[in-house]
């Protein structure tokens, strides 16, 4: 009897970004808000080289309406690129290209915005019968966390699906999808952070109701038969088809269903005040611009505390 086929490596990502970005507005009016720079460079890069780091070398991209610029941003620019090699500026040259080489960037419009499942269900052709992973891009995951690799790796050893999930406290979890896991950890090699088995899933429940203060955040790693999951899941809150309906679905299949609770860092784009403090955060970090703003920082906080105002 011949052995079984092992499981395809995974290479593929799909990342939604049909968003509207109201939260943002009026920028947001003419520069989709994955385009907003954090620091200089536009979230969505930031998203677009955590694949690549993590293997994922084909990445689609679920766009909307007036979402044009983010296909110009991933293409090619020769005028740009012709004139920084002729200045000789190749520091500058060299940042343009990676843009472009991070990644083979593919694209489909979602057409109507009928929630995060349906986004994800525009990628099936692109995906066909291969596990895939979903970014989001609200949610920016420190490069020296490497929360996606180890996704990837409980889901080729459990299968399935594995969910990203942070503790947000009680008094937070109305504002996400909420889930139910098992006591015992998961055993196995692939395990660094706490892996548990998930038996449900809720989307913003009210904090009395919620299963547990685990929250899932935006980052996924999906069999191929949520696709079937999706298209049997009706609309649910705000009259959207939830991904998280879907995989609450696979549960009650009988497909294992994996939570990493995440420890390390990470930024949150989505909401303003987060949004800023992201951009604080990297800019410190950076090592050509660190040394000049940390400085500043600390004298500007020192600024604060003597006018009876303390940085949060």
């Amino acid at each position: 009897m011949p052995s079984p086929t092992p499981p395809r490596p995974t290479t593929k990502a799909v990342i939604p970004v049909a968003g509207m970005g109201t939260r943002f507005l009026p920028a947001t009016k003419a520069v989709p808000k994955e385009l907003l720079p954090v620091v200089d460079r536009p979230a969505l890069q930031y998203i677009v080289e955590e694949a690549a780091r993590a293997g994922l070398g084909e990445v689609l991209m679920v766009t909307g309406r007036n979402k044009g610029t983010i296909e110009d941003f991933f293409d090619r620019t020769p005028e740009l690129e012709t004139a920084l090699e002729a200045k000789g500026d190749q520091a500058r040259l060299a940042s343009v290209h990676e843009s472009t080489d991070v990644a083979q960037v593919f694209f489909v419009r979602q057409g109507e915005a009928r929630g995060l499942g349906h986004a994800v269900l525009q990628a099936a052709a692109f995906v066909g019968d291969e596990a895939f992973a979903v970014l989001l891009g609200d949610d920016l995951i420190d490069a020296r966390d490497h929360l996606l690799e180890q996704m990837l790796a409980v889901q080729a050893e459990h299968g399935g699906a594995v969910i990203a999930l942070l503790d947000v406290g009680a008094e937070n979890i109305s504002k996400y999808g909420a889930v139910a896991v098992e006591d015992a950890t998961v055993s196995g090699e692939a395990t660094g952070d706490d892996v548990f088995r998930v038996t449900g899933l809720v989307e913003k429940p009210p904090a009395d109701e919620a299963p547990s203060s685990l929250a899932i955040i935006g980052r996924y790693v999906l069999p191929p038969e949520v696709f079937e999951a999706i298209r049997q899941t009706p609309p649910g809150r705000g009259g959207e088809i939830q991904l998280t309906d879907a995989l609450l679905r696979l549960v009650e299949d009988g497909v294992p269903v994996h939570g990493v609770v995440f420890s390390g860092r990470r930024y949150d784009t989505g909401d303003k005040l987060d949004y800023l403090k992201a951009v604080v955060r990297l800019a410190v970090e950076r090592e050509d611009l660190g040394p000049a703003f940390a400085p500043w920082l600390r004298e500007f906080a020192a600024d604060l505390d003597g006018k009876g105002a303390s940085p949060a």
